[in-house]
């Protein structure tokens, strides 16, 4: 069975596949032969969910939001994509409302300090950074990606 979700392949380009296990990009540009034209995008900020949240809280600390507020305020020529990602411990349904949660919070974080928020994602447990299986590899996992779009 197909789970519906998103990613982005390394050209930078996001793909969509329905539960059916229909497939495709998620840009209305493409070439004369059906390629995709992708937005240019790098990773330019990314923070720990244990930084920025409490466990399971999708509240950003008041730390954490004047530390992105500076983030946005210093990286004010892109716009940005933010996309949250969970560890594996609670169900995926969760993880994926949790992530969705978070990444949201910081999305609007940036809005409030005017950046220019072009997509909100949300990964959950999908794209772990280190194996599930340990302690440390679930804390790299939790964490809120920020890229900047050229």
């Amino acid at each position: 069975s197909y789970v519906p979700g998103i990613w982005v392949d390394p050209d930078g380009c996001q793909h969509w596949v329905m539960d059916d296990g229909v497939e495709g990009y998620m840009t209305p540009h493409v070439t004369r032969d059906g390629r995709p034209v992708c937005e240019k995008k790098s990773l330019c900020g990314e923070f720990a969910g244990d930084q920025l949240f409490r466990t399971n809280s999708a509240r950003l600390t008041s730390t954490s939001k004047h530390k992105l507020r500076n983030f946005f305020r210093s990286a004010q020529n892109f716009q940005f994509i933010i996309a949250g990602h969970t560890d594996s411990r609670a169900s995926e349904i969760y993880n994926m409302r949790l992530s969705k949660s978070r990444a949201s919070a910081v999305a609007s974080i940036g809005r409030s300090v005017g950046a220019k928020i072009s997509a909100v994602q949300a990964f959950g447990e999908t794209q772990p950074k280190m194996s599930n299986a340990t302690a440390a590899g679930m804390a790299k996992s939790r964490r809120v990606e920020i890229m900047c779009v050229s």
